[in-house]
């Protein structure tokens, strides 16, 4: 179906279905979207300071809901980071993490062979029990065999692929990546679902929207709560826009593809308004992780004033752009402080939907309600987790690095570059490097970028560290390095008086 249907499609339905749609609402189990983008970073959108200001949607969108500066993936990479995000658990916990030396594959867990385990609990298998109807399009990513697929784990319908539609570095391959209506197989990447090599042109993006909004349509002419996932890939390199937006951007091909996702959420959005159902409908933006350096020129995106980029645990890996709409309930155009992660999405949409987290596992997720509805501030830590390695940990401004490493030299050498143009001595490293004695701390208020470790003058003495208690290492077991507690008083031995003053001014900006 072409632009020009699916705009005639939403005119048909305005006349002759919004009455209908609109008295189905019920704000008790509201339907619940999820537009999780790949490999975007926090400096795309124009709301984040992106000069290019070609996210015209995206920051209509902000500036109707709720804007989060502070908002964090729960691992560097794709499929952890979507893995945490529908179990509202870090990967040390579900599962997903690598124990290699790099600690960089993305795609086959070692601790769980082949997808997600059937012992983890995804969000769609809870939502069910107050019939909410759950779709997700785009991509999966959590194991590509049939007993990994997402209609064996919650979700009622899929439309999309189970894994990426890139090969390796080199390009010596095409992909040999499937796509999926539900169970039945229709095509394959590169094939029946073509993305040029030499334009990048490729209508995926647009029948990914035409699958999301025909699900909504279903769902409110049904009077059925639903859950859509939508998943779309084509910001992960080699980069895809349809033929409309090629060429239109001032990013190259990259910001084609942004284009299009933002022109995708605007048809999303508008088609909610146009069905009835926006004041029952809470929608969520945001990214997997931040955007990949390593992609080069018109293939890779911006991550803003942040260090490095996809899989590393500085700010440009870790931080994502984040906004969450809801009219009539969350209030528009705010700002929050607040320091959220893609697990409180497992754990804010069971309480929208008035359901509870499993009560026999650690839940790493909070309900950002209290935020969403009254911009209350919850203090939280943020661990960055590389593998089953503990990199950072944040804790109000202030983060700790236990580990530093970009990527290692022998990528390095080949040009595969995690830091293009962004290296910092004794920082960004080619090699693993221990802190776990002294930690590099960074002041993000001050120091956003990552590249004045707060001098080693104003730090504790070690011993009074390793004495501090450690929930967070007592809640999964083990822990390579110290976290919450140890950190928490590492801060408050830096609040010299001085150091104080500045803080709480800071603070107070920035709340």
């Amino acid at each position: 179906m072409g632009l020009q249907r699916i705009t005639c499609l939403s005119i048909f339905l305005w006349a002759v279905s919004f009455p209908t749609a609109a008295n189905s609402q019920n704000v008790s189990t509201p339907n619940i979207i999820i537009m999780l983008m790949d490999d975007m970073g926090w400096g795309d959108l124009g709301v984040f300071g992106q000069p290019a200001m070609e996210t015209p949607n995206l920051d209509l969108m902000a500036s109707q809901g709720m804007l989060f500066p502070n908002f964090y993936t729960a691992n560097p990479l794709c499929s952890p980071s979507r893995a945490a995000l529908l179990t509202g658990r870090l990967p040390i916990r579900n599962g997903f993490y690598t124990t290699n030396a790099h600690a960089r594959n993305a795609y086959t867990p070692q601790e769980i062979v082949g997808g997600i385990s059937k012992d983890e609990i995804l969000l769609p298998q809870i939502l069910k029990k107050k019939g909410y109807v759950s779709k997700i399009v785009g991509k999966w990513h959590l194991g590509h065999r049939e007993q990994f697929l997402p209609l064996n784990h919650g979700f009622d319908q899929w439309f999309g692929a189970p894994n990426c539609h890139f090969g390796p570095y080199n390009h010596t391959y095409r992909p040999n990546i499937p796509l999926y209506n539900n169970s039945k197989m229709v095509g394959r990447y590169y094939e029946e679902f073509e993305i040029s090599e030499k334009t990048g042109e490729s209508n995926l993006t647009q029948i990914y929207l035409e699958e999301g909004l025909n699900f909504i349509r279903h769902q409110a002419m049904a009077r059925q709560p639903f859950f859509l996932y939508w998943a779309a890939d084509a910001t992960h390199a080699p980069v895809y826009a349809s033929k409309r937006f090629l060429g239109k951007s001032q990013r190259g091909r990259y910001g084609d593809a942004v284009m299009e996702l933002d022109y995708s959420v605007g048809q999303i959005l508008s088609w909610l308004v146009t069905l009835g159902i926006d004041k029952t409908t809470f929608v969520f933006f945001t990214s997997d992780n931040g955007a990949a350096l390593t992609s080069g020129p018109h293939q890779s995106g911006s991550n803003g004033p942040f260090l490095c980029g996809k899989e590393t645990t500085f700010e440009g890996g870790m931080r994502e752009p984040a906004i969450a709409w809801w009219p009539g309930r969350i209030p528009a155009g705010t700002v929050s402080s607040q320091v959220g992660t893609v697990m409180d999405l497992f754990t804010t949409s069971l309480a929208l939907a008035g359901l509870v987290a499993p009560d026999d596992r650690v839940i790493d997720g909070l309900d950002l309600r209290p935020t969403l509805f009254n911009n209350t501030l919850t203090d939280r830590p943020v661990f960055y987790y590389r593998g089953n390695q503990m990199m950072a940990v944040r804790v109000g401004l202030y983060k700790a690095h236990y580990w530093t490493w970009s990527n290692s030299w022998e990528e390095f050498k080949k040009g595969i570059n995690f830091c293009p143009g962004q290296e910092v001595a004794g920082v960004t490293t080619h090699t693993q490097q221990e802190h776990t004695m002294q930690p590099l701390i960074f002041h993000l208020g001050r120091d956003p970028g990552e590249k004045y470790p707060i001098r080693t003058g104003l730090l504790p003495d070690v011993s009074s560290w390793e004495s501090a208690s450690n929930p967070h290492r007592l809640s999964r077991g083990s822990v390579t390095g110290h976290t919450e507690a140890s950190f928490t008083q590492t801060i408050r031995t830096l609040n010299s008086e001085d150091d104080l003053k500045t803080l709480q001014l800071i603070s107070a900006q920035t709340r």
